[in-house]
């Protein structure tokens, strides 16, 4: 679902042509999914439109001495890692916004030194305790069976949502235990997102027979030093979108 903060703040008549660009300019990755049969940078799009609400909050775009220009860093980089920027000019247009997308463009370009030199904005922060970013094994882990269920019914495979309820609570309680006992052996396989403001981790839930694959992420999230909670799951594109915000997940679980 579209962040329509970017699009109040600035009028950007080619966005298509903008976010080509950037996924140009930036580090090569995917930002489709794999079943995307057109390809439009839908992660991309998510990416951008949801780093600019959180560095609105956290009043990191800076505006020239002028006001005419404004810029925020994206938080991508360069194959070369050199950072890259959203850059605003004032719009003349009347009756649009202030400011209209004049481009993406790198660290070390002109017009965004010559207005900005050294005061150029830092990127969104989404964490205070990296050790929020890893699962604690030693924490017991305790699913709202019921609520998962009630609330993600559609999520699930469709084999799944036919099958009565109880069936769903036994293949749904197995999955969870089975991913319990992988998660506190490697606890690599649970994938930070930001959501609703704050750090969660995301687990993958296997619920079809004989596939290797995960069907849906467990979202769980730290009610106190020593418990996990989980209250809801994701699919995976809505989960890798969540995790994408703060890093490209290095996943063998959890790609575009």
């Amino acid at each position: 679902m579209a962040d329509l903060q970017l699009f109040q703040f600035a009028y950007i008549p080619r966005y298509e042509d903008a976010i080509n660009a950037l996924a140009s300019m930036a580090d090569p990755e995917d930002w489709d999914f794999s079943d995307a049969k057109v390809k439009k940078n839908v992660i991309l799009k998510n990416y951008i439109e949801h780093t600019f609400r959180k560095v609105k909050e956290e009043d990191k775009i800076a505006y020239s001495a002028d006001n005419k220009f404004a810029c925020f860093n994206t938080g991508l980089v360069t194959k070369n890692l050199e950072e890259i920027f959203a850059l605003f000019e004032s719009n003349k247009n009347p009756g649009k916004q202030n400011f209209y997308l004049k481009c993406f463009c790198r660290k070390s370009e002109g017009l965004l030194l010559n207005v900005f030199k050294s005061n150029l904005p830092q990127i969104a922060n989404y964490f205070q305790k990296p050790e929020d970013l890893l699962f604690n094994p030693n924490c017991t882990l305790i699913p709202q069976i019921d609520h998962i269920i009630e609330d993600n019914k559609d999520r699930f495979p469709l084999a799944m949502q036919t099958c009565g309820e109880d069936e769903m609570r036994r293949k749904l309680e197995g999955a969870i235990d089975e991913v319990k006992r992988r998660v506190r052996t490697n606890y690599k396989i649970a994938i930070p997102q930001y959501y609703g403001n704050r750090i969660q981790l995301l687990l993958p839930l296997k619920l079809t027979p004989n596939s290797p694959n995960a069907d849906l992420a467990l979202v769980v999230h730290k009610i106190d030093n020593d418990t996990y909670t989980a209250r809801t799951c994701l699919t995976l594109k809505m989960a890798y979108n969540n995790a994408r915000l703060i890093v490209k997940p290095q996943s063998i679980w959890l790609k575009p």
